[in-house]
């Protein structure tokens, strides 16, 4: 196992998100890294601010418009039982990894399996939006922002491979070459990490529009390849083409209407950070 040391601050952290990015088709093997609880704290106050705005009250949250609750700094999807949606469920993950962790978890999430999540729809959640339970799994989700962010880093530090994998042989040395090259520099870095939390790994069948997705792989197959644009750039455009198409082929007008606008903005902040803000 690979331990990396504090060199300085924040400048320290970029350096090991980079290594944590590196697809293992570069780095040679998976790579393994011990991250302090002061570096995993601030991976995860950044995750917090896009997806929450840094509002506690939004750690435990039901968006209009959708059929599940989204829970902890990375908005984690938890079906209700009974709902069976097109997302990839990611809070009972969470759960898992938690408890790989030794993490001490709420009496009722202890059970063998993770349960459904305990509201049947987003009325009902917001009749007891502020109980006792509610507002216990807040706290302890404000208390386990460290955990949660290394939960990020090490799904999307998978998810690299697996999306090389998913596209023909002759297919993955362009796709290669630009995870390299967004892993290469800090903001393309940061971009690889958010955007498989933020909008998943592109991968599942049912995460489609009329048949086209919107993950990670979606975003680096429409990069343009430009030599006159950095890496970063391409992906930050690429990614609002991908997502104003989904947004075009929602059923549900919130997509176009209220959620795009928000994503368009989120994708704004993928720009290597200025001087000394890292």
């Amino acid at each position: 196992m690979l331990k990396v040391s504090w060199l300085s601050g924040v400048r320290a952290l970029w350096v090991i998100v980079f290594l944590i990015a590196m697809p293992a088709s570069v780095a040679g093997n998976p790579l393994q890294l011990l991250l302090t609880d002061s570096q995993l704290n601030w991976i995860g106050e950044q995750v917090f601010r896009n997806e929450c705005g840094s509002r506690k009250p939004c750690l435990v949250h039901w968006n209009e418009g959708e059929a599940f609750p989204s829970l902890g700094i990375g908005h984690f999807i938890w079906y209700p039982d009974g709902v069976d949606g097109r997302f990839v469920e990611s809070f009972p993950a969470l759960v898992r990894y938690m408890k790989s962790r030794s993490v001490t978890l709420p009496d009722w999430l202890e059970a063998e399996e993770v349960p459904p999540a305990p509201w049947e729809d987003r009325a009902m959640f917001r009749a007891s939006a502020n109980s006792t339970r509610v507002e216990d799994l807040r706290n302890f989700l404000a208390n386990t922002k460290g955990i949660q962010a290394e939960f990020i880093v090490h799904r999307a530090q998978a998810s690299l491979e697996r999306v090389l994998n998913a596209v023909p042989a002759g297919q993955r040395p362009p796709l290669r070459d630009r995870i390299a090259a967004l892993g290469s520099t800090p903001g393309g870095t940061y971009a690889l990490i958010d955007y498989v939390n933020f909008k998943g790994e592109g991968l599942a069948e049912s995460e489609r529009y009329h048949g086209q997705g919107w993950g990670l792989l979606q975003v680096l197959q429409a990069m343009s390849g430009d030599p006159d644009q950095s890496a970063l750039s391409q992906f930050r455009e690429a990614a609002g083409q991908i997502l104003t198409r989904r947004a075009t082929n929602a059923d549900q007008a919130i997509e176009r209407e209220r959620w795009l606008p928000g994503w368009l903005n989120r994708l704004d902040t993928y720009r290597e950070p200025d001087g000394e803000a890292y």
